[in-house]
């Protein structure tokens, strides 16, 4: 598989472009572990290998376990993940599935019993963020395999998808 556009050299100001949005969610106090899964689990939702990638690695560098990120889209039927966890995992379905039901009320009170007002907004903009990491990364084909871990200079310069 080869890369269609390598973003960052076409246009090195797109990480720009995004990243303000990454620095609110980064900065809120949700919990890396819980935002983690929820980058994970929309980029499965929309197919994106190469951010599935990323987000499993990075995962796993913060000592998630193999078997929560192996049952991630089997949630609903595993012990694995909180309550909380489970609110976010379905809040990132209705949202990143957006056009199947129109993120449904039911949904919405769940999530809003685990976070309070300011928490799911940063909830939501987390997953419209990984949406357009996903979106960029799945058109101009990112090529999954050769992402490592974030270093504090990477996570910089490459605090996206």
């Amino acid at each position: 598989m080869k890369p269609r556009i390598d973003y960052d050299k076409a246009l090195p100001t797109v990480y720009k472009a995004v990243m303000p949005l990454e620095h609110q969610v980064r900065s809120s106090g949700l919990e890396e572990s819980l935002l983690d899964l929820v980058r994970m689990r929309a980029s499965q939702l929309n197919g994106c290998a190469y951010c599935i990638d990323m987000h499993s690695k990075d995962a796993r560098a913060r000592g998630e376990t193999e078997q929560r990120l192996y049952e991630l889209d089997a949630w609903r039927e595993t012990p694995f993940y909180s309550d909380r966890e489970r609110a976010a995992l379905a809040w990132t379905e209705a949202v990143t599935l957006i056009t199947e039901g129109h993120v449904p009320d039911l949904v919405f009170e769940e999530v809003s019993r685990h976070f309070d007002e300011a928490e799911l907004l940063n909830l939501t903009l987390a997953i419209a963020s990984i949406n357009t990491w996903n979106r960029l990364s799945i058109a101009f084909r990112a090529v999954p395999g050769t992402y490592q871990p974030h270093t504090n200079a990477a996570a910089a310069k490459h605090g996206g998808p």
